[in-house]
């Protein structure tokens, strides 16, 4: 019989596992804040617990699902990248992002992607398996303990590394709650960003629950013609509907949703793209966020240059659409956008399909 991931249990579901082991709602407290506030990773670390006690925690309950494998630092010194063994032997990657003050973590919430876009490493990989709501946890509390023991802090957090956050949605939001929880690690909700590729129904249900996290779109192309070649789920939901749901979210939260758009040498990164672009957003509260495109061995397609970024950008400005180009991290270590991907040489028999509205 396995251990329960300590990151899998809520509150409450703590508290209940304690009385089932005789021990007081108390206990619970003490022990979810010692992890979650004191960043402790072990039974033996909760010296002011009793000694049984202790050893009924090491005993059913695992505290560290992610086995680091290997660490990557960048040539800069300000992007680490860890890939995570879990504990069927799948890995997955997760990154940590320096930036003056802020230190920013990009995880994963899927072992590879069901999404298969074709400039994304992940979607090339295929999909194996979702990350348990603890597995995402565990990612966020691993670098939480390194910063702390740095004196700093995690600042920022985005849901953009390998998998499609809205394909594992339960696990992905039940994980984002879990560190919000005021009487735990109690990380703002708006220092959160999720992004999705574009599944409609989970976009829906997310405006419906008006959560302050921040949504992020990964979009690239404003027509279906040159979109479904990059990206496969363009086939299901289409850009006009994609469209529709995004000015939905914003006319029902009120908040802001950021577009993504990865810049391809001769393919979208041309002020006549642009200008489609900006007829498509006309109107919504949105910020277009640019990036030239991320080198992966699976796809061909080059960067565009500094020059065409900028007329890229000028071109959505002049129209009323603002954006930023994004720079770029890590890309010596593979860790920027689109790039991370397991490195466990595993293959795949059976890519996972698009998800239904009902998986949704």
């Amino acid at each position: 019989m396995s251990n329960t991931l300590f990151y899998d249990l809520n509150l409450a579901d703590l508290t209940e596992l304690l009385a089932g082991w005789g021990q007081p709602a108390y206990r619970a407290k003490q022990i979810w804040q010692g992890v979650y506030k004191n960043f402790w990773a072990s039974a033996e670390e909760f010296s002011t617990l009793p000694k049984p006690l202790r050893e009924k925690m090491t005993a059913e309950l695992t505290f560290e699902p992610l086995t680091p494998s290997l660490r990557l630092d960048s040539s800069d010194g300000q992007t680490r990248k860890t890939l995570f063994r879990l504990a069927d032997g799948k890995q997955v990657e997760a990154v940590l992002m320096r930036y003056d003050k802020r230190r920013t973590l990009c995880i994963s919430t899927q072992v590879g992607c069901a999404m298969g876009c074709t400039f994304c490493a992940t979607g090339q990989m295929g999909f194996f398996r979702h990350l348990s709501s603890g597995e995402i946890v565990a990612q966020v509390m691993h670098y939480a303990r390194l910063l702390h023991a740095e004196g700093q802090a995690v600042t920022n957090v985005v849901v953009m590394g390998m998998g499609e956050p809205f394909h594992n949605y339960d696990n992905t939001l039940a994980a984002i709650d879990r560190l919000n929880d005021p009487d735990g690690y109690h990380f703002g909700a708006r220092r959160f960003t999720i992004s999705t590729s574009g599944l409609i129904p989970a976009i829906e249900r997310f405006t419906r629950e008006k959560r302050q996290v921040n949504l992020a779109v990964s979009l690239h192309a404003a027509e279906d013609s040159l979109r479904e070649g990059m990206m496969p789920v363009n086939k299901r939901y289409p850009v006009r509907e994609l469209i529709r749901a995004c000015r939905e979210y914003v006319h029902a939260t009120g908040r802001r949703i950021t577009f993504e758009w990865a810049l391809i040498h001769g393919v979208n990164d041309t002020p006549e793209e642009a200008r489609k672009l900006a007829a498509l957003l006309r109107g919504m509260l949105c910020h277009v966020n640019a990036i030239p495109l991320n080198p992966t061995t699976g796809y061909q397609g080059q960067a565009t240059t500094r020059e065409r970024a900028e007329a890229f950008r000028q071109t959505l400005e002049e129209n009323g659409i603002p954006c930023t180009i994004r720079m770029r991290r890590g890309i010596d270590i593979q860790a920027g956008c689109g790039q991370l991907a397991s490195r466990a040489g595993e293959t795949n028999p059976d890519l996972t399909t698009l998800p239904t509205t009902r998986e949704l």
